[in-house]
């Protein structure tokens, strides 16, 4: 038996959260559910794929503990569509079904037996370290996308997580691409401890700390199996990915023939000019960066057989020599997107090496891009 009640906006919110978490393709039926519980004054709100389990705290108004598991994406959508009000949760005596009433809106839900969800995990033990929650976002940003997104190599589907003294270093490769981003942690760290941290759990994470202030504290357990995140309200713990990821500094160029400073906007706007010419022509770029006493400037051109051609020229200061280099335009546009600064930094040496990209005045990001080879 359970009987509680809480505000629409608050259930509506806190499903929202869990929600992510919800299997999809549910091996265990019960996973496709979400938990909701009596935990002290406040509702608990739980969902797992297994991967992923995110735990959801919203006030409540509770008159008899109790707990159950019902079809997640029903009830989320239902809340969803109801007014804003007080909600009332009754379990029936039998614990198989709950009834929901909101003003004049009232319906019967069937679920499963709370006993059956799979055990969320509590981590309470192992290396805990607290990072502010805007630094931790822009470095997801800048880096999880660069993960493989096939699980041929599985290791490649994460996100490296060196921590050591007061700095965290992420880095996530596909195989055509590098991204390494190192931040400042809010306390030290003893000793050297690395991870690998799925990239699907860091961009999930990466939303729900979209409105958080305070730091957000993560847990690694002992045996390095799994990682807590606790925010306010909310704790999602992760699975972590075990393996050995390739050794990423031998693939990060120590030179440079050519090095270009340009515009961000620039640059961006003119690669995505080119990549719509790219679509047909394997979605290749090409880059010509051309040195002209102290100034120069990059061409940045595609062409596609069928369709026709196109170059865009912006504005750089180029360093050293004139060199050619083709790049798949996503690879291009991915990382401008997200590099945030005004201008960026790009070197190359030949066209057959890798190029490399990096925010003016700032050696806190490096992202490697392997070149595309082209008759030119």
């Amino acid at each position: 038996m359970m009987k509680v009640s809480c505000s629409q906006e608050d259930l509506n919110r806190g499903l929202a959260v869990v929600g992510r978490a919800v299997a999809t393709r549910a091996v265990l039926p019960i996973t496709s559910n979400v938990l909701i519980a009596t935990e002290g004054s406040q509702l608990k709100l739980a969902a797992t794929n297994l991967e992923v389990a995110i735990t959801c705290w919203i006030g409540a108004t509770i008159e008899e503990e109790g707990t159950i598991t019902i079809p997640a994406r029903l009830v989320t959508d239902f809340v969803n569509s109801l007014p804003s009000g007080r909600i009332d949760m009754t379990v029936a005596p039998s614990g198989q079904s709950v009834e929901l009433t909101c003003a004049r809106y009232e319906a019967h839900v069937s679920g499963l037996d709370a006993a059956d969800f799979p055990p969320i995990p509590k981590i309470d033990e192992g290396l805990t370290i607290r990072v502010k929650p805007e630094e931790l976002r822009t470095a997801i940003n800048q880096v999880a996308f660069a993960a493989a997104s096939e699980e041929s190599r599985p290791v490649l589907t994460g996100v490296h997580a060196d921590f050591e003294g007061d700095t965290l270093t992420l880095a996530a490769a596909d195989g055509f691409r590098l991204a390494v981003r190192k931040l400042t942690l809010d306390n030290v760290v003893d000793e050297k401890v690395t991870v690998i941290i799925p990239a699907r759990s860091l961009i999930e994470l990466n939303r729900l700390i979209s409105d958080q202030e305070e730091p957000v504290a993560l847990t690694i357990n002992p045996k390095k199996s799994q990682v807590i995140f606790r925010l306010r309200n909310v704790e999602m713990v992760s699975q972590l990915i075990q393996g050995t990821f390739p050794n990423y500094d031998q693939l990060i160029p120590q030179s440079y023939t050519t090095r270009a400073v340009v515009n961000l906007a620039d640059f961006l706007r003119a690669t995505r000019s080119a990549s719509i010419f790219a679509r047909d022509g394997s979605g290749i770029v090409r880059l010509q960066i051309m040195p002209k006493d102290g100034k120069g400037k990059i061409a940045i051109s595609a062409r596609a057989e069928e369709v026709g051609d196109n170059v865009g020229e912006v504005d750089a200061s180029v360093e050293g020599e004139e060199t050619k280099i083709a790049f798949n335009s996503r690879y291009l546009v991915d990382v401008l997107g997200v590099l945030g600064e005004d201008e960026v930094v790009f070197e190359a040496t030949t066209s057959s090496s890798p190029g490399v990209l990096r925010p003016v005045g700032k050696d806190n990001y490096v992202h490697v891009v392997m070149p595309m080879f082209v008759q030119w």
